[in-house]
């Protein structure tokens, strides 16, 4: 979450990532795909570019850049859609978010987290050829009827319209944060695939490993590695909402597709390279978890060194640090945390954020309220309106930091349910100079294992109080029964100077 925030809070509810799918045995095909970049396209992935870049904490300015572009334009040119890799730009994103995803035009996109999770070249080209199948496929444009269908689904609506049954109106109205066509081209490239587009998205990936020389082979062990952290995660946060939207989510047998990719393999062909040392000379320092520019989520707490604010969300309710909003998610209600211009009318701000809300709709928000917490001048409103299934709340929460400065959670909820929010509301405080100086960021260090080095040693050094030693073993794709021996390279997570 940065200072500056805009009023595009749609798009982190409503972009997902690759879905897991079931999947049969893997069987070769014909795929028929595309075998250029028309000039549409392009126009529709340069629109989009900043849009993603906005919403998905910008690009990553480490040294790591420059590799994923090499590599992600050498297996980009392996799909046929041009013969020059200059035709691709491939972005490494400065996002906490296990995610990647390619739109039309040419942009590939990879987050810094998903990067620190491979343990491979081999394993990066794989996940960026998988995205590059997908636009060669044309996923997106088979997809586009039923993707242009949601983007009538809003911030909040995107997440829990299915409960409330609602595809306008109300929750229609945060959809026009969406209309325009940079957005719905985001928007189409993230949407979740089908499960027959999945398989051929797999397929095409392994096929472009096997044609720039790696293991095609690499493909099913990310999927493996990812797998294991998403349910790692799941063990940590009971939840977190933050893995969503995520490359891969989760689905009740990830290891049939885990199975699948490596089928697909062993039908194209073992062998290649999977450039092990040369990925972990690159990933060596890349940032990892949240980047404290934008706040950090630690547990159940948000906090901001720069803005210096924290705040809590209740017990069995997770939260996704956005380039735009925090978002908090639970089967209570969601909610989510932001800021907009204020010139020190409160009246005045909290009216917009209900207008920003409702959009085209009506809402009609009830006396606003004072009140003061843990110091800070507070003020809230409540408007309830009418769904397909019922009533909800939409309840406005602000607080005045400074005469320019202010912030508020927009939360929605069932008629009566604004209640479960109250802890978090009153959680809200100011962070003292030395408590926003002792938020630091993480970032990976890739160490060689030295005589008397074990599993557990090396664990130890992880930059977490705990699960420790999951942590290591999914970071670096080892199991409960792994023996390291010396001289081998390994990733931890540690700590490091802002």
């Amino acid at each position: 979450m940065t200072r500056t925030y805009g009023k595009r809070l749609a798009a982190l509810l409503v972009l997902g990532g690759v879905a897991f799918t079931g999947a049969a045995d893997a069987q070769l095909k014909a795929i028929r795909t595309q075998t250029n970049i028309t000039p549409a396209e392009r126009k529709q992935g340069d629109e989009a570019h900043p849009q993603l870049l906005q919403e998905f904490g910008g690009a990553y300015a480490g040294p790591q850049a420059a590799y994923v572009n090499r590599i992600g334009q050498n297996i980009a040119v392996q799909s046929g859609l041009s013969r020059s890799p200059s035709d691709f730009t491939v972005t490494l994103l400065n996002s906490p978010v296990n995610n990647a995803f390619a739109i039309p035009g040419g942009y590939v996109y990879v987050t810094r987290q998903l990067m620190a999770l491979m343990n491979d070249e081999a394993e990066l080209a794989g996940v960026l050829g998988h995205e590059v199948g997908h636009v060669a496929a044309q996923h997106s444009k088979k997809r586009q009827s039923a993707a242009t269908r949601n983007t009538i689904l809003g911030v909040l609506g995107a997440v829990i319209g299915g409960a409330i049954g609602d595809n306008g109106g109300l929750l229609g109205g945060l959809g026009g944060l969406l209309q325009n066509n940079a957005m719905r081209a985001a928007q189409l490239a993230t949407l979740g695939f089908s499960r027959s587009q999945e398989l051929e998205a797999d397929q095409l990936g392994v096929q472009y490993l096997k044609k720039a020389g790696y293991d095609p082979v690499a493909l099913s062990t990310m999927l493996a590695s990812l797998a294991n952290q998403t349910a790692l995660e799941a063990r940590v946060s009971g939840g977190d909402a933050r893995a969503i939207p995520e490359w891969a989510s989760t689905h009740p047998d990830p290891a049939s597709r885990v199975k699948n990719a490596q089928t697909l393999a062993a039908r194209v062909g073992g062998g290649g390279v999977r450039n092990a040392d040369a990925f972990l000379a690159s990933v060596d320092g890349v940032l990892y978890g949240d980047d404290p520019a934008q706040g950090v989520v630690e547990g159940q707490e948000f906090l901001h060194p720069d803005l210096r604010l924290k705040f809590a969300v209740p017990s069995g309710y997770g939260m996704q640090n956005g380039a735009t909003a925090v978002l908090v998610s639970g089967n209570g209600g969601q909610a989510q945390f932001t800021t907009a211009a204020y010139n020190g009318d409160m009246n005045a701000y909290i009216s917009a954020a209900f207008k920003e809300v409702a959009g085209k709709a009506s809402l009609s928000p009830g006396n606003i309220q004072r009140t003061t917490v843990n110091g800070i001048p507070a003020y809230y409103s409540v408007a309830r309106a009418n769904t397909q299934s019922g009533q909800v709340d939409v309840t406005v929460f602000a607080y005045e930091f400074s005469t320019s400065s202010a912030f508020h959670f927009v939360t929605l909820t069932q008629a009566g349910g604004a209640g479960v929010f109250d802890s978090m509301f009153k959680s809200v405080r100011r962070l003292s100079a030395a408590e926003a100086a002792a938020i630091k960021p993480r970032r990976v260090d890739v160490v060689t294992v030295g005589r008397g080095d074990t599993v557990a040693t090396l664990s130890r050094r992880m930059a977490y109080s705990t699960y420790q030693t999951e942590r290591f073993q999914v970071l670096n794709r080892l199991t409960a029964s792994s023996r390291l021996t010396p001289g081998q390279k390994v990733k931890i997570v540690v700590y490091a100077s802002r």
